[in-house]
């Protein structure tokens, strides 16, 4: 499983982007940079501090800073965890309670696993879209059809170049022109992870008896 800083790091290679580049654009030294790529929080003395670092590196990268958070509340979080398990001292605790607070332990570890991976999984594919309207796909009288889609919010969602804005819901209306026979529209979709996808739509015009 990725870290916050294993993606960061990944992401500016990607892009051919030194060190010494993002020191520029960020404002920051290059050594709290390279600590962050290799988080090593205890290089910082407020969590405030890096939280502020990740928000303006994640959108120098791209990247979603929201997302790329959660990613470092998982990691700062597991710091926090193994702190407060060496506090815990063996001798204090009954064989019984150990039991319990292994298994809660466990629990929590195999919580944080699988709700980030699957966050993580979300992050590296491209976006979906549902289209909510028009339930049916053939139609006789109608000129045009009023489509009403829905996709993660941070998308870009363009048809025939045009882009098309969404709400705060992730919803977007596009009027589409009907012609007799076969209708097809294409949306294009890129995601806030830079992934892109393209779903197909088509439409049937009966011509008129």
């Amino acid at each position: 499983m990725l870290s916050v800083g294993e993606i960061l790091k990944r992401e500016r290679l990607n892009k051919g982007l030194t060190l010494a580049i993002i020191e520029k654009q960020l404002k920051v030294r290059e050594k709290f940079i390279k600590a962050i790529e290799e988080n090593d929080w205890a290089y910082f003395s407020s969590k405030i501090y890096i939280i502020g670092i990740l928000k303006n590196y994640s959108k120098i990268l791209g990247l979603d800073p929201k997302r790329v958070l959660a990613f470092f509340r998982r990691d700062y979080e597991k710091k926090e965890e193994v702190k407060f398990k060496k506090k815990v001292s063996s001798s204090d605790l009954t064989s019984g309670s150990k039991r319990v607070f292994r298994f809660i332990v466990l629990i929590s570890v195999l919580i944080f696993i699988v709700y980030f991976g699957y966050q993580l999984r979300l992050y590296f594919q491209p976006p979906k879209l549902e289209i909510i309207s028009p339930k049916t796909t053939s139609f006789t009288t109608e000129n045009k059809v009023k489509i009403t889609g829905r996709t993660d919010k941070d998308a870009i969602v363009t048809v025939v170049n045009q882009r098309l804005y969404l709400n705060d819901d992730g919803k977007f209306v596009y009027e589409f022109p009907l012609k007799e026979g076969t209708n097809k529209i294409i949306f294009e979709l890129t995601g806030a992870n830079g992934k892109k996808s393209d779903v197909e739509k088509t439409f049937y015009k009966q011509s008129p008896k």
